[in-house]
């Protein structure tokens, strides 16, 4: 029986091997981009499981509601010296609920991310990652759920 789970272990982590995670971004704080530019970011966030990072597309819209009206505003995406790191600064309004929509493509492959921000920065236990873009009514929602949480 032994021999059995060990072999069924051995297959599993086999197949983990063969069949690595998706395309797809890590989100942190600037200090975690170890890039003393970027220091003043709202916040940082590194491409995972991209063949060549340097060919990674990337996009951000800040998406928020001010006084009951939706807005958009296109952000910058700072590229870091480290191929794949990227850094994002606050260019949308101090006032009203606001999420970061990330997308992006590795050749073939795409993968989104919704990043709630609130007074004090990125809300890290909100984040939400998808194998695609974040759809709108995925953006509506979670700017729903911010403006409820206060």
């Amino acid at each position: 029986m032994m021999n059995f789970r060990i072999g069924i272990a051995a297959f599993a982590l086999a197949a983990a091997w063969a069949h690595p995670p998706g395309f797809s971004f890590t989100i942190g704080n600037p200090v975690a981009s170890q890039d003393f530019h970027f220091k003043t970011a709202a916040f940082v966030f590194r491409t995972e499981s991209c063949a060549d990072p340097a060919k990674a597309q990337i996009s951000a819209t800040a998406e928020g509601i001010v006084k009951g009206a939706r807005q958009s505003v296109a952000l910058k995406v700072m590229a870091a010296s480290k191929p794949g790191v990227y850094a994002v600064t606050q260019s949308w309004p101090a006032e009203g609920d606001w999420v970061v929509s990330l997308r992006g493509t590795c050749g073939s492959a795409s993968a989104g991310a919704i990043v709630p921000m609130g007074p004090k920065g990125l809300i890290r236990e909100s984040l939400e990652f998808f194998a695609r873009p974040a759809t709108d009514a995925e953006i509506d929602a979670s700017l729903k759920a911010l403006g409820a949480s206060k």
